[in-house]
């Protein structure tokens, strides 16, 4: 008896385990032949179908159905079947049968409110669809955002579609040494040229600035660009109460373009700081910073550093100092090695006194090694006499300052070809 049970158990269980395969591999074979015959090829995006290719938006809604239709017909048929198939063989048995419910059996039901919402996004999409046709009007009514690069290293790359850096480039303003600059290109493409740029523009041609000087101007200080117009006029309104002229206001602003961005207070300390120092009188100072106006603008410890070593180093007199910077202001920005160097030849090698060079102060603005060649050449000539109360006196102003041709004809009273020569044995 147990035997036998055990056998009609294993048929059972063989039989059944061959037709449910049976039926999963017909289910699978017909789902894949109704995905190859109504598939069209699709893309989801964002929860919403979008038809590519050449078929319209109303066929793809139709194959859409048609192939949702055929996987639930196909997934209802095939649960049927199972089902009457496990009640045939399970109904020698007493245990009552629970019909098995699938989630896919009510996909008939759910296709209703899905084809409702994927109607709506395929109408959207067919509504702004590439492939439709509009009128010319439609097309020319089309806005076109302009192609500015989210991020570049370079400005070139913005000046076609940015109004500021195109007038800048017209002004003469070279982007390349400003794009060098931290954050300066940022600052510029920020700026609005009608009301940040020209009105900055007017004040300095008011002042009397030529626009051939609006484009050095820029490239040096671009951040005049962003000062208010009121700061920049209490300055101009201060230099003109320290008897400054316009026109030497102009000057000024032309040669040091940073002078407008410094307050009324530190143009104040820094005039009175040369009046001080140097102790010199109102119009010589006037005269120094006029001529020479970057001194508003830099550090003062070079100018002090300077200025010891001309007392303690060289050994100028108080005097001798205010004569020197009177007539050659550059020397307080000078730097301190070249100046060294110049006045060391001057007093050591040629043998000129303090009170001489004191007297021709151009002389220590001058390249150290036009200084030595010409001296050499008129020593090798015998003409190297520098005291006025002597013959064939030759001043160290004139020394310095001829050009080669003028000096050899001149002074030296040689060729330039003999002045060459000497020149490569040296």
């Amino acid at each position: 008896m147990a035997s036998s049970c055990t056998q009609l158990y294993l048929q059972c269980r063989s039989f059944l385990c061959s037709k449910t395969v049976a039926c999963t591999w017909q289910y699978c074979s017909q789902v894949r032949h109704c995905i190859a015959v109504t598939c069209v090829p699709t893309k989801i995006l964002n929860g919403s179908f979008v038809i590519k290719g050449n078929s319209t938006a109303t066929q793809a809604k139709q194959r859409w159905k048609q192939q949702m239709f055929c996987y639930s017909d196909l997934a209802a048929k095939h649960l049927t079947t199972q089902v009457k198939e496990d009640k045939g063989v399970e109904g020698t048995s007493t245990a009552e049968v629970v019909p098995y419910k699938s989630p896919l059996l009510p996909i008939r039901d759910a296709l209703l409110a899905t084809e409702s919402q994927v109607s709506l996004d395929l109408d959207a999409a067919a509504e702004f669809s590439a492939l439709e046709v509009i009128s010319d009007e439609e097309a020319v009514s089309i806005s076109v955002p302009s192609a500015i690069p989210p991020a570049s290293t370079s400005l070139r790359d913005y000046v076609d579609q940015s109004e500021t850096l195109s007038k800048l480039v017209q002004l003469g303003v070279n982007l390349w040494k400003l794009e060098q600059r931290p954050n300066v290109g940022s600052m510029l493409l920020r700026l609005n040229f009608n009301t940040d740029v020209a009105p900055r523009l007017l004040f300095l041609k008011e002042i009397g600035v030529e626009d051939s000087r609006f484009g050095y101007i820029i490239t040096h200080n671009p951040f005049i660009l962003t000062e208010s117009l009121e700061n920049l006029q209490s300055r101009v309104n201060y230099l003109k109460s320290k008897k400054f002229s316009s026109e030497t206001v102009a000057s000024m602003v032309s040669k040091a373009p940073y002078l407008l961005n410094f307050s009324v207070k530190r143009l104040d300390n820094r005039l009175g700081f040369y009046q001080q120092q140097l102790k010199l009188s109102p119009s010589s100072t006037r005269n120094i910073v006029a001529r020479l106006p970057r001194l508003l603008c830099g550090s003062l410890e070079p100018v002090k550093e300077n200025l010891k070593v001309c007392e303690i180093e060289l050994g100028f007199k108080e005097n001798e100092i205010q004569h020197i910077v009177i007539a050659v202001p550059k020397v307080l920005t000078a730097n301190k090695r070249k100046l060294s160097q110049i006045f060391d030849f001057l007093h050591n090698i040629m043998k000129v006194p303090h009170n001489l060079i004191a007297k021709f102060p151009q002389v220590l603005n001058s390249k150290y090694l036009r200084l030595r060649e010409r001296h050499l050449f008129l020593e090798y000539l015998g003409k190297a006499q520098y005291d006025p109360t002597l013959p064939n006196y030759i001043s160290l102003d004139r020394l310095v300052s001829l050009p080669d041709e003028i000096f050899c004809t001149e002074l030296a009273l040689a060729t330039l070809e003999d002045f060459c020569l000497f020149q490569k044995t040296l």
